[in-house]
């Protein structure tokens, strides 16, 4: 392992904190794809399935910034159990529902609260901050580092969930999908030692972390780019099936993923220079680029390359975002901060999965890959034009920050004590 990640887990519990976070977001890259490859295996219809995705992917939008506001007020292993068994509890009706064929409106129902998944990534984001906060190098790699994780949750994620769906039962994606999620929030709750400390509510404060000056930029910005994931999805699905290789659109989402990982890997072995800023505009413009060579797809090797070069350009640029992110948000609110940020992502899943299920319907597969083209002009547009209002915290919102890191530090003794 190269020694900027070498470094990383010589710190007490990292390697365990991370491990159940990978077992914990596998959800990710499975539950929108286990829902779409379910429903098409059982009726046929991309529009109902992506529908039912953008549901799900809604909900998650909806939820899980609230979800993370009540982690940073009350500690993630009193907020995460319960949130991780409302959504298994809502997955296993919706599955049911399938099964019994009960009205097309109960799925709309369950997906709606199947989306209470808590944002493990920034769980894990945030014992990494409070492991390492006053190492900025350490952090870039740790960041970098989460990024290769997240990446290997859609190496993996998309084989599990349409393979268990099409090689076994349709409702088998979904499932499995649940129990990676509840496997991972219980792992990882059980680690308190690492856990970051909650922040009691701070009436002087905005009531959300969204209330803070730029980072609404970066969210409507990933609600383009997580269009693309989202259109990728459901577009790649069908070509496989249309090209009579439905299974391959596993092993070609996997590829994309790939791509990300690689380069993940090779950012973190950097340290960057410059600003942050500087280096997200030039991110998001290059995965707005890779989306040019989806258009000339015809056949699956081909699709399969332009996919993994697509894939390049996504991890370095989530990395730059989510350092970022914590530029810009307050220590008190970091957790809510991220969770915005996937939550940009989501709602972009949301309505990429939907368009492109809509176009396939009405004008097939290769034509549904205009839809990520579109959002990756979107998400470029809204990048230069907004990239001029990302500025780090105040100095006032660093002395904030800095308050409750010496509060937090005071909190500890008696915590552990308490654990």
């Amino acid at each position: 392992m190269p020694s900027p990640y070498r470094g990383l887990f010589a710190a007490p519990g990292t390697r365990s904190f991370t491990a159940a976070g990978l077992v914990g977001r596998m959800p990710i890259a499975m539950m929108g794809l286990g829902v779409v490859t379910m429903v098409s295996e059982l009726t046929g219809a991309y529009g109902v399935a992506g529908a039912l995705a953008a549901t799900v992917a809604l909900s998650t939008a909806a939820l899980g910034p609230q979800v993370s506001r009540l982690v940073d007020r009350y500690g993630q292993r009193r907020v995460l159990r319960p949130a991780a068994l409302v959504a298994l509890t809502a997955v296993a009706a919706l599955v049911l529902s399938t099964g019994l064929g009960w009205p097309q409106w109960t799925l709309f129902v369950f997906a709606a609260f199947a989306g209470c998944v808590p944002s493990l990534g920034s769980m894990i984001r945030a014992r990494w901050i409070t492991v390492f906060r006053d190492r900025p190098d350490r952090l870039h790699a740790a960041f970098s580092w989460e990024s290769i994780v997240d990446e290997l949750c859609f190496v993996f994620g998309p084989v599990l969930a349409i393979g268990l769906s099409t090689g076994w039962f349709p409702q088998a994606g979904p499932l499995a999908a649940a129990v990676f999620l509840v496997t991972g929030v219980f792992w990882l709750t059980s680690q308190r030692a690492t856990e970051p400390a909650p922040h009691p509510r701070d009436h002087n404060s905005p009531g959300s972390a969204l209330r803070t000056p730029g980072l609404w930029i970066l969210v409507v910005t990933l609600v383009a780019v997580g269009a693309i994931f989202g259109a990728v999805d459901v577009a790649t699905v069908a070509f496989a099936e249309e090209q009579d290789r439905k299974a391959a659109a596993s092993l070609l989402l996997a590829v994309y993923a790939l791509g990300s990982c690689v380069a993940g890997a090779a950012f973190g072995m950097f340290r960057p220079r410059g600003p942050a800023v500087r280096r997200w505009l030039a991110g998001v413009c290059a995965v707005g680029l890779s989306m040019i060579p989806l258009q000339l797809v015809g056949n699956l090797p081909f699709l399969a390359v332009a996919l993994f070069l697509a894939g390049l350009t996504i991890a370095p640029t989530m990395v730059t975002t989510m350092a970022l992110v914590g530029e810009l948000v307050p220590r008190t609110k970091l957790t809510e901060g991220m969770t915005w940020a996937s939550t940009g992502v989501a709602v972009g899943v949301a309505l990429g999965a939907s368009a492109t299920g809509r176009v396939v319907d009405v004008a097939g597969a290769a034509a549904a890959y205009g839809v990520p083209a579109v959002a990756g002009a979107l998400a470029v547009a809204a990048a230069v034009l907004g990239h001029r209002r990302l500025r780090p915290r105040s100095a006032a919102g660093r002395q904030e920050g800095t308050a409750n890191d010496r509060l937090e530090q005071a909190q500890r003794p008696q915590e552990r004590h308490l654990a």
